[in-house]
């Protein structure tokens, strides 16, 4: 609806426009502007109370975030008119709604998360699975019922005992029926639960050993989980629940491999993949090239970064995990660490749910996080002038300066700290009295010094960092600075590297067919002399640039036709990427859509580590949690009988 309404504004003003009849030829994106229907859905996603921004955190919080079920928003209910039976545990609720994960406080029961298994239907109504049991043996067959269809069945629990047939075994069986746990005969059981998991969320499914937890604790442990931040180095958990693959899989932080085939090329940034025969379509590319995510700023600040697991000449199927992202390890979701803890007193200083940390962990690097903070300038057309992005910024000394490039930006790669310099900014001001000062200044180097006041974007009080990347951005019609064209010609060039690879194992594939086409086959002519009725072995070939084995004129018809094919193959592969390396080009030199007044705008991202300090909190998956109160030398800590700190 929001659309059809945004559609709507757009036709009126195109039917206005074509009315006012001109004389220049008109362009489709004359006419067409996609204002109306961005505010439209501006609109809807900013102003609606359950259109959200994505908790970013880590893996766990994003996935759980995407399965929220909330009672609130326009036509639900409010906080204070919820009683206590809508907020409470209901029977419904099994398979469906997890009875553990929900938020502590004003909110409690009206916002849940889906069941692991949990779907919807065309209704809306949420189903669960069971597989299906005829005459007390248990099938494969899965039936997706809703809360109203369940009350008709009989269904037993997903641990009731089977024997090596699927069949129930035992006089009685533990099952439900409306709602009520009840014992019957085999005979009774219609449905069966899928897996002793059905009923949790992704969360809580996590916590491993959650049967035999308090259920307060095993919801704080679950809302806990989604507030870790990731870590330098993840650390899959020595007890897990089997779930973590599945939840790293699905939440889209892992690359997976979405072909088999033999890992060709690796590097920190990209991995290539040449594809099996059997998988690869006729006439497309068998080649996957999967481009890495590098220090990506989340929602939360996080950072989002992926890296690769896999070797040149892996063999790979079709789902197997390539490259890990933030908080996972070969493919398993790793929240934490695994770390020795002690339960003991330690001089006042874990009263309360306080924690203690040995420097070792410190020193290690265990709970060192990367955080990437984004830092915007603008330069925009003021009354008294256009603002200027530059390098000749008034009272500042060449040492203040000399990280900026000629444009005036930061390069990438400086460690800066507070104060300094990112992007130089002049923003004209208006005359005023001059002080001596300025008046000296204006004598010794004209005009330049007075009529400016330098608005430059600094590195704010109590951060510092690391440079990783700076983003330009120039309105349609003004000229590009050094730097724009410098990022444009790095993109261009990256780009042309993936296509020069999907050439590189295309001319490889096509070349390998070839050589099997023509090996032992008669020819009629070719290049170097070759004698009509010679017969074309390996050695032949070897002699030809491979560019020439398409002049050699074989005496079968059917080979020759075969021949011709695959070199037009070749060259429209080469044509279409020629196109496509064209349409970027284009795409990236056409000018950005800015904010009306702004100039230029310039966004440079900061990489900060930040290590474990006192004040941190931390907790275990099971709602332990405590804040860090002192970090203390590895020599002071407690140890162990075999004297391990």
């Amino acid at each position: 609806n929001q659309y059809r309404t945004g559609l709507a504004r757009i036709e009126k003003a195109v039917k206005e426009r074509l009315g006012q009849a001109e004389q220049e030829p008109l362009m489709p994106h004359d006419l067409i502007n996609s204002k109306p229907i961005s505010a439209a859905l501006k609109e809807f996603f900013g102003a609606s109370q359950l259109s959200q921004f994505m908790d970013q955190t880590n893996p766990l919080a994003e996935i759980t975030h995407k399965r929220r079920v909330s009672a609130l928003g326009p036509g639900g209910l409010t906080r204070e008119r919820a009683g206590f039976e809508v907020r409470d545990v209901h029977v419904t609720h099994y398979g469906r709604v997890c009875p553990i994960e929900t938020p502590e406080g004003p909110n409690i029961g009206l916002i849940n998360s889906l069941a692991l298994y949990a779907r919807l239907n065309e209704y809306g109504f949420i189903e669960t699975p069971y597989r299906r049991v005829v005459d007390g043996k248990v099938t494969n067959e899965i039936d997706y019922l809703s809360a109203i269809e369940e009350g008709k069945y009989v269904i037993a629990q997903a641990n009731a005992v089977l024997d090596k047939d699927g069949r129930l075994t035992g006089d009685l069986v533990s099952a439900r029926e409306k709602g009520e746990s009840i014992l019957c005969g085999a005979d009774r059981v219609q449905y069966m639960d899928v897996s002793p998991a059905q009923i949790v969320s992704v969360a809580a499914s996590l916590v491993p050993f959650l049967e035999h937890d308090d259920a307060n604790r095993a919801l704080m442990g679950a809302n806990m989980s989604r507030q870790a931040v990731p870590v330098l180095r993840p650390e899959k958990p020595l007890v897990g629940t089997g779930i973590e693959r599945v939840a790293a899989v699905d939440s889209g932080t892992v690359v997976t491999a979405t072909r088999g085939g033999i890992v060709d090329y690796v590097d920190a940034t990209r991995i290539v993949v040449r594809v099996n025969d059997e998988e690869a379509v006729a006439g497309e590319v068998g080649v996957d090239i999967y481009n890495l995510i590098k220090y990506q700023r989340s929602n939360q600040n996080t950072n989002i970064h992926q890296r690769p697991i896999v070797q040149k000449g892996d063999k790979l199927v079709k789902g197997d995990v390539i490259a890990d992202g933030a908080s996972t390890d070969f493919g398993e979701i790793a929240i934490g660490q695994n770390m020795l803890i002690a339960f003991m007193p330690w001089n006042g200083y874990n009263f309360e749910d306080s924690i203690l940390i040995s420097e070792r962990v410190v020193a290690e690097d265990r709970y060192t996080s990367i955080h990437i903070e984004e830092l915007v300038v603008m330069a925009r057309d003021t009354k008294l002038g256009a603002e200027e992005i530059t390098r000749d910024i008034p009272n500042l000394s060449e040492q203040q300066l000399n990280r900026l490039d000629e444009s005036g930006i930061i390069y990438v790669g400086a460690e800066v700290q507070p104060g300094d310099t990112l992007v130089g900014k002049v923003t004209p001001k208006g005359e005023t009295t001059l002080t001596p000062e300025e008046k000296l200044l204006r004598a010794i180097f004209g005009e330049k010094a007075s009529d400016v006041k330098d608005t430059s974007l600094r590195v704010d009080q109590g951060s510092s960092g690391t440079v990783i990347d700076v983003q330009v951005f120039t309105r349609e019609g003004i000229q590009r600075d050094k730097r724009a064209q410098q990022i444009i010609d790095d993109e261009l060039k990256r780009f042309r590297l993936d296509l020069n690879d999907q050439l590189r194992i295309v001319e490889a594939d096509a070349f390998d067919r070839i050589e099997k086409l023509l090996n032992n086959r008669v020819a009629n002519g070719g290049p170097q002399k070759l004698a009509k009725g010679t017969k074309i072995d390996k050695a032949y070939l070897a002699s030809v640039e491979k560019f020439h084995w398409f002049d050699i004129r074989p005496a079968e018809d059917e080979v020759a036709t075969q021949l011709e094919s695959i070199k037009n193959a070749l060259e429209q592969t080469r044509h279409s990427f020629d196109l496509a390396f064209e349409e970027k080009r284009k795409k990236l030199t056409q000018g950005d859509e800015l904010p009306a007044g702004v100039l230029k705008m310039v966004k440079v991202y900061l990489a900060v580590k930040r290590r474990l300090q006192p004040g941190d909190k931390m907790a275990g998956r099971h709602g332990n949690k405590g804040v860090v109160s002192k970090i203390v030398p590895v020599e002071d800590m407690p140890y162990m009988a075999d004297g391990t700190p």
